[in-house]
């Protein structure tokens, strides 16, 4: 007994003594954090800052057409978000994340620096239109190759920093389940989202003000120099991070599920669960599968326990085997795509962000008579919303309704959900108001053929379309994010943040489908597109009609998946509570 006490001793000394050595440079901790959400925060600086104003560079400075500009930002945005997901699992699998992010940081720099030379060497871009003869050069196909290489390395680095970054960060602080480590914990994601606000602030302001009033060379340098100030500090600091090894992916686990189960197609199920033997994880709560898509349970199934077990309890090959908990997991996942995929056509509302920029800079901006906001900063006033409603809603709304009721009031998830799908509706709607009476009054002041004039008309019309998309966000985006991570099971944690970046990769293609197939269709046999680049003889507003059409038919599409889905689990325990209460 003595000698196994001090052996355990021993263990706990050896577990506990990176917490409380004297050795002055342990690795991880809180002196890391600088350099590991600096890097998040300028790469979101770059993304936001250039993203926020590309459709003026591409249809001025590389003469495009405003559908074409659009097409290909809405392929960019699509990229951008589906490459975190591909990082999460190269991260995972292989590579670890400190290999990931320090990647993704070097190829981010790089693309930015190729963009910033599209802007100093002059012929990379095309020359600019002659206003006289109204002559424009496309670009040559080296030109736009040269500029899609920067844009593809930009997406390939934030896919690298995004996927990683946060936990990354978290990797140097996790040292336990204790509550002092979980109250770090806490504040470091506080502030991680607080830099990615703030940056995300200072893009669609301060670094859109500097392309309009400074020039390109100026507006693209600044993110660049700024990224090459962030990659320095990240490998400065790189003797003191805690760099954990890769391990199994998640995603890979999945497939293998849905492997073994068509592997063991041909297997028949007993018609009572309690004739068959499971493979579960030791310790795991799940012994046997749920009776929904039974067909998964056939890969968790053991036939053979000589053959498909090893002695300690291990499946001999997961491709033919897996756990319950995999295949629940799989379930999980799969009983909430129909909801998940009402957030594509949500996500494509918000994806039209080119074309308004294009509105606004033909609108009157002026706050004084000697500034005027730029158009590719009217963004801010999205974030503003979401900023303002997130604390009205939580510290008095909320409060308020349940002190009248007499009883804890709240918004279920769905309800916030499907609330953030009108709001994205009206959103649409109130942008095809605008451009309406906007176009109505181009034409009137003898502005048809000249889409850069600037009307008589102020660009704090535009306020209610900016602030419903931001309340859209608050309601929808940020109820997806909780609604995927309480329903889907704790394992799953890294799936659940990545399926909203995943909808926006989908609602981005949705994006450019729509548009392209609306261009094609209005333009055949006519001279002009309704989407023209002359915004003046176009009729942008039927786009934006159209939007909102499919916008609320896609929010009676979200009420059928509601229904179908059922209860959520917040849900479903508080109507037990109260039944067992009566």
């Amino acid at each position: 007994m003595g000698s196994e006490s001090s052996s355990t001793s021993d263990e706990k000394k050896v577990i506990m003594e990176p917490l409380l050595s004297d050795n002055p440079n342990p690795k991880g901790g809180l002196r890391t954090m600088p350099f590991i959400i600096a890097n998040e925060a300028f790469e979101r600086v770059a993304s936001i800052g250039l993203h926020s104003n590309m459709i003026m560079y591409l249809t001025r400075e590389y003469n495009l057409e405003s559908a074409a500009a659009t097409n290909i930002l809405f392929i960019w945005s699509a990229v951008n978000n589906l490459m975190p997901v591909l990082g999460a699992f190269i991260a995972d699998s292989y590579a670890g994340r400190y290999r990931m992010v320090g990647f993704g940081s070097i190829a981010t720099l790089l693309g930015m620096v190729l963009l910033w030379l599209t802007a100093i060497i002059p012929n990379a871009k095309p020359p600019l239109c002659d206003p006289a003869s109204g002559n424009c050069e496309p670009p040559t196909t080296f030109q736009l190759l040269f500029l899609y290489s920067s844009f593809g390395f930009m997406s390939i680095g934030g896919g690298g920093i995004r996927s990683c970054s946060l936990a990354f960060g978290a990797d140097q602080l996790n040292r336990g389940d204790n509550i002092e480590n979980a109250g770090i914990l806490q504040r470091y994601f506080s502030w991680y989202y607080v830099a990615v606000s703030v940056s995300s602030i200072f893009a669609v302001t301060c670094i859109v003000y500097i392309q309009d009033n400074l020039g390109w060379q100026v507006g693209l340098g600044v993110p660049a120099v700024l990224m090459f100030l962030s990659v320095l500090s990240f490998f400065l600091a790189s003797p003191l991070y805690v760099k954990l090894k890769a391990k199994t992916s998640l995603l890979t686990e999945l497939a293998q599920v849905i492997v073994a189960s068509y592997k063991n197609r041909h297997m028949k199920l007993s018609s009572q669960a309690t004739d068959e033997i499971y493979h579960h994880k030791k310790g795991s709560m799940l012994l046997m599968p749920s009776e929904n898509l039974r067909w998964l349970n056939k890969a968790c199934i053991v036939r053979h326990p000589q053959q498909d077990l090893t002695s300690d309890g291990r499946a001999t090959n997961p491709w033919n085997l897996c756990t319950v908990d995999q295949v629940e997991e799989l379930k999980a996942l799969i009983k909430i795509i129909p909801l998940w995929s009402t957030g594509i056509m949500f996500g494509v509302t918000l994806n039209q962000q080119s074309f308004p920029i294009i509105q606004l800079s033909t609108m009157d901006r002026k706050i004084t008579s000697n500034f005027e906001i730029p158009p590719g900063s009217f963004g801010i006033f999205m974030i503003i919303a979401v900023i303002v409603w997130i604390p009205l809603y939580e510290q008095i709304i909320i409060p308020l309704a349940s002190k009248i009721s007499g009883k804890p009031a709240y918004l279920s998830l769905k309800k916030r959900l499907g609330i953030g799908l009108l709001c994205s509706c009206a959103s649409m709607a109130a942008w095809a108001i605008v451009e309406i009476f906007r176009r109505e009054i181009a034409i009137k002041e003898g502005f048809s053929d000249d889409p850069r004039a600037v009307v008589h008309m102020s660009s704090m019309w535009l306020l209610p379309h900016f602030v419903l998309g931001g309340l859209s966000m608050a309601f929808n985006t940020i109820g997806q994010s909780q609604f995927y991570y309480s329903e889907l099971p704790k394992s799953m944690a890294s799936i659940s943040s990545s399926l909203l970046g995943i909808g926006s990769s989908a609602a981005s293609l949705v994006s450019s489908f729509i548009m392209n197939i609306f261009d094609n269709v209005t333009k055949s046999g006519v001279k002009e597109s309704w989407v023209s680049t002359n915004i003046n003889k176009g009729h942008y507003d039927y786009y934006y009609w159209l939007l909102a059409g499919l916008s609320m038919a896609n929010f009676m599409y979200f009420l059928v998946c509601s229904k179908a889905y059922g209860p959520c689990k917040g849900e479903a325990n508080e109507k037990e509570d109260m039944s067992n209460g009566e």
